[in-house]
C-alpha cells in the first residue's frame, strides 16, 4: 500500500513539474504566435530573448545592486524598447522581401543576443538571485518551491490578461484585424507598422519573464536560449496562429517531457526527455497537420 501511495506520489509530482515548467514554455510560445499572427513571420530568436532578457535583469541585480521587483520591472522596460528597435531597425527594411530572408534574420538576430551575452556575462553557470525562499513547501503530499507556485499564478494572470486585452480593448482588437488581414486592416485605418512593433514588443516582455522565472528556478546560462527549440514543437502541436493552441501545446509538452525524464529514462537514457516532444509533434501532425487548433488553410487548384 505505501508502495502505491508513493508512486501515486511521484506521478502527481511529475505533473505538477511539467505544468510548472510548461507554463514557461507558454510564455515563450506567445510570444511565437503573436508575432506569426500579426506579421506572417517565424522568429528563431524567441529562445534569445527569453535568455537577454534574464541576463538583463540577472545584470540589473547583481552588478548594480538594485532589487529584485525594481529589476524585474526595468527589464520589462528595457524588453519594450528592445522589441521596438528590433522591429523599427532591422525587421521593418525587410517589409515586402521574402519570407524565408525575414526567418533568416531572425537566426542571425538569435546568434547576435547569444554573443552579446557570452561576451559581456560568459558562457558559465550562475545561480540566479530571487527573493523567493528555497524551502520546499508541502501541499497535499506534494513538494512545489515558492517560486514555482509564483510563477504559476503570473502566467494564469498573463493570460487572463491577453485574453481580455485581445477581446476588449481597442489595441488588441486591432492586433486581431492585422492578424486575420493586413489589407484590410490598413483600409480601416489601423497602421499595421504600430501593429508589428506591438507584437514585437510583447513577444520580448513575456519571453523576458519566462527568462526569469526559468533561470529563478534553475540556473541562468547561455544554453537557456535553447528552449526556443523546444518550445517551437509546442507551438506547431497546438497551432502556430492560435495562442489557446500554443499555451495547450506548452502544458502537453512540459508534462510529456517532465513524465519521460520520470518514467523513461532509466530504460532509453536521459536523451528521451528532450526528444518526448519531437515525438509527440510528428503523432499530431500525422493525424492534424495544423495541430490542434491551427486554422486549416484549404488551396484550390
Amino acid at each position: 500500500m505505501n508502495m502505491d501511495n508513493e508512486s501515486l506520489r511521484l506521478f502527481f509530482q511529475l505533473i505538477i513539474g511539467g505544468i510548472i515548467v510548461g507554463s514557461i514554455y507558454g510564455l515563450v510560445a506567445l510570444g511565437f504566435v503573436l508575432i506569426y499572427k500579426a506579421t506572417d513571420i517565424i522568429n528563431f530568436a524567441q529562445g534569445e530573448l527569453m535568455m537577454f532578457g534574464a541576463y538583463i535583469c540577472y545584470g540589473l541585480i547583481t552588478d548594480f545592486k538594485i532589487p529584485f521587483l525594481a529589476a524585474f520591472l526595468l527589464t520589462l522596460v528595457f524588453s519594450t524598447c528592445l522589441g521596438i528597435l528590433i522591429e523599427v531597425l532591422i525587421l521593418r527594411p525587410m517589409v515586402g522581401e521574402p519570407i524565408f530572408s525575414v526567418i533568416m534574420i531572425t537566426i542571425a538576430l538569435a546568434t547576435l543576443l547569444r554573443s552579446i551575452v557570452g561576451l559581456i556575462w560568459g558562457h558559465d553557470v550562475y545561480p540566479f538571485p530571487t527573493p523567493f525562499s528555497d524551502k520546499p513547501l508541502d501541499l497535499f503530499g506534494l513538494s512545489l518551491l515558492p517560486i514555482e507556485i509564483t510563477t504559476c499564478v503570473a502566467v494564469l494572470g498573463l493570460v487572463i490578461l491577453f485574453f481580455l486585452f485581445f477581446k476588449y480593448s481597442r489595441v488588441g482588437i486591432a492586433m486581431r484585424a492585422t492578424a486575420f488581414n493586413q489589407k484590410y486592416a490598413l483600409l480601416m485605418g489601423i497602421s499595421v507598422r504600430k501593429i508589428f512593433s506591438l507584437a514585437w514588443v510583447f513577444a520580448s516582455v513575456v519571453a523576458s519573464i519566462g527568462g526569469i522565472f526559468l533561470a529563478g528556478m534553475f540556473y541562468i546560462h547561455t544554453n537557456m536560449s535553447f528552449i526556443g527549440l523546444k518550445v517551437f514543437p509546442a507551438v506547431v502541436l497546438g497551432g502556430i496562429d492560435s495562442i489557446a493552441g500554443a499555451m495547450l501545446g506548452s502544458l502537453i509538452v512540459g508534462v510529456a517531457e517532465n513524465l519521460a525524464g520520470g518514467y523513461l529514462s532509466q530504460i532509453f537514457g536521459s536523451g528521451i526527455k528532450e526528444l518526448s516532444a519531437f515525438f509527440i509533434l510528428i503523432i499530431v501532425l500525422m493525424i492534424k497537420p495544423y495541430g490542434l487548433f491551427g486554422k486549416e488553410e484549404v488551396i484550390r487548384v
